[in-house]
């Protein structure tokens, strides 16, 4: 068993590791054991995080553990986190479409590793920048996008900046935008 996106996204920010390498999984085993108490060994992490094609069910007291660490009081509490979702808007499939806004909107977007921007809806699937932090798209800058999906790569189908084409851009390749939030 493989563990949802959103739950080993909350190990990474827990962990402070990007959990991209098997032998990330040593020192996960170790922080979980510091503190919780309780040994999940690195094999059993691998499988978990799915760098091992192993589709035995984990035991009730690793999954336990794993809730715990992230601190929740048990596996079924943390569970139904993810079964309820974990966006802000109201959107079965996490998608945010530009032909659903009002011109004047504004939504939030963040992705890994530490990327937050906030965009102004100026109508026909474009948007300007109205805040950047730690990203390549800056204030000022427009864009055309058709839609912001939860855990998806942000496709960008053109930068404007100063008037001049950039081309195209993707923002959050690897894991995806962690946070969509119309404000």
């Amino acid at each position: 068993m493989k563990l949802p996106f959103h739950i080993i996204e909350l190990l990474k920010r827990k962990s402070k590791s990007d959990l991209r390498l098997p032998s990330d999984c040593e020192l996960l085993s170790l922080d979980i054991e510091s503190k919780t108490g309780v040994r999940i060994g690195a094999t059993t992490l691998k499988r978990l995080l799915g760098f091992a094609q192993d589709e035995r069910q984990p035991h009730t007291s690793t999954l336990d553990a794993i809730a715990h660490y992230l601190g929740y009081a048990h596996w079924d509490e943390l569970a139904k986190i993810e079964d309820q979702g974990n966006s802000d808007f109201d959107s079965p499939d996490g998608e945010v479409r530009s032909a659903d806004l009002q011109v004047g909107c504004e939504l939030e977007i963040a992705y890994l590793p530490d990327r937050r921007v906030v965009l102004s809806y100026l109508g026909n699937n474009r948007y300007r920048i109205q805040q950047s932090e730690n990203s390549k798209l800056l204030v000022g800058d427009e864009v055309e996008i058709l839609s912001f999906v939860l855990h998806h790569p942000l496709l960008v189908m053109q930068v404007w900046r100063s008037g001049q084409s950039l081309g195209q851009f993707t923002a959050g390749r690897i894991s995806g935008l962690s946070s969509v939030r119309v404000i």
